[in-house]
């Protein structure tokens, strides 16, 4: 599947910079991937009208089994009130069963240099993930210590 555009719900504003998170989510097996899929939507739905999101994609490589997302908000505040409203907070928490494996990175980008560039942040999850893997407890430092953002 292409990538779901860059889209850019609400402008930022100059001279500011922007909170990035990027994720890569992995199901267990194809069969659950319409489901992981159908959900993004629903999520992917509710990031283009959330207040202060300043831009968002998505891609989805079905066959991989595989989900990469990646969003800029004008706050830390913002990122997780999204991530704590409906129907984003029931998305994650009735998709958990279905993920072999998930990595989240964050980090920070004048708002002038959105949008962030993809190779850019798939190369962050792939460090993220090696730190993680590193880490003696397996969790490397991740937000919530598990690898999932809440």
């Amino acid at each position: 599947m292409p990538v779901l555009p860059w889209v850019t719900p609400n402008p930022a504003r100059p001279d500011t910079r922007a909170v990035v998170m990027a994720s890569r989510f992995e199901v267990r097996s194809l069969k659950d991937v319409p489901r992981f899929f159908l959900k993004s939507l629903s999520a992917w739905a509710q990031v283009r009208r959330a207040p202060g999101a300043l831009g968002a994609s998505l891609e989805a490589r079905p066959f991989g089994r595989v989900f990469y997302t990646l969003s800029a908000w004008e706050s830390r505040e913002a990122l997780h009130t999204y991530a704590r409203t409906e129907p984003h907070k029931s998305v994650m928490s009735g998709l958990r069963e279905t993920m072999r494996d998930s990595t989240f990175t964050f980090w920070e980008v004048p708002a002038e240099r959105l949008p962030v560039d993809w190779g850019d942040a798939k190369r962050r999850i792939e460090a993220q993930a090696r730190t993680r893997a590193a880490a003696p407890d397996g969790h490397g430092g991740t937000p919530d210590g598990h690898g999932a953002a809440h």
